[in-house]
């Protein structure tokens, strides 16, 4: 009798080097990641997706049709025991090492690792490869490379301060995504001069004296009603929401970033 034939794995490397064997193609995707989830939908994947994280809101489809294994940072793992992946998909800034390192005992997991447009193109060409769907991963990052390529930034850029979080206030600062979409949608970080996410204080920020605060929609859902708060402390400062996921999602809403940053400038 004829044995079926099975492909071997796909031994790939990680954005952070490390070396993944993959069963080709995976079938059984667990996505600890928002962004990742939504690009892995986008690419045709979602009959395979087994898990998604409490924090995977696009496709509004994710959280329904696969289990919900905690959030970005508090991993159920029974719940992944129970799903058994054959890849797992996560993000090292995202989501918490003790977390990652536990899995990776029992699972393939693929980390991404992304402070740039680049990076994040990379990741989607990647994600492509390892789950059988390159073709349409290459196209899409081509079509997000040439929108951003299209578009032209302004030589002088407008002070902003970008917020992420309220009490305490916390900023995007240097060595993140955010501080690299900035200069695409014309503006200059006035807190470049720190790093990650720091919190700042309301003197500081009036110190800072940016032209523009930008509050995102996300992780804090900064709306209208906070408006007032920031222009207490920057009286000449224009004020505005901005939405967060075109600013930080590194998956393929980054499809939708460009038209929206040159919006904003408009």
């Amino acid at each position: 009798m004829e044995l079926p034939f099975v492909q071997p794995p796909l031994t790939v490397t990680d954005q952070l080097n490390r070396r993944v064997a993959v069963p080709f193609p995976p079938q059984r995707i667990v996505s600890l990641v928002p962004s990742q989830t939504e690009l892995l939908f986008d690419l045709g994947l979602g009959s395979r997706m087994v898990g998604v994280t409490k924090f995977c809101i696009h496709p509004p489809e994710a959280r329904q049709q696969a289990t919900v294994i905690g959030g970005t940072k508090n991993f159920d793992f029974e719940k992944i025991e129970a799903l058994q992946p054959d890849l797992i998909i996560g993000n090292k800034e995202e989501n918490y090492q003790a977390g990652i390192e536990q899995l990776a005992q029992k699972y393939p997991v693929w980390l991404s690792d992304i402070s740039n447009l680049d990076e994040a193109l990379d990741m989607i060409r990647r994600v492509g490869l390892i789950t059988g769907r390159k073709s349409a991963a290459d196209a899409m990052a081509d079509e997000i490379a040439s929108s951003f390529a299209t578009q032209l930034v302004p030589a002088a850029l407008t002070p902003a301060a970008y917020f992420i979080w309220r009490k305490p206030y916390m900023v995007a600062a240097s060595s993140t995504f955010i501080d690299t979409m900035l200069p695409r949608a014309g503006f200059r970080n006035v807190f470049a001069n720190l790093s990650r996410y720091p919190e700042i204080t309301a003197e500081q920020l009036a110190a800072a004296a940016p032209a523009v605060i930008l509050l995102s929609s996300e992780p804090y859902p900064f709306a209208e009603k906070h408006v007032a708060e920031f222009q207490t402390i920057c009286p000449s400062a224009t004020v505005r929401i901005v939405d967060g996921e075109l600013f930080s999602w590194h998956g393929s809403r980054l499809r939708h970033s460009a038209e929206y940053f040159a919006s904003l400038r408009a």
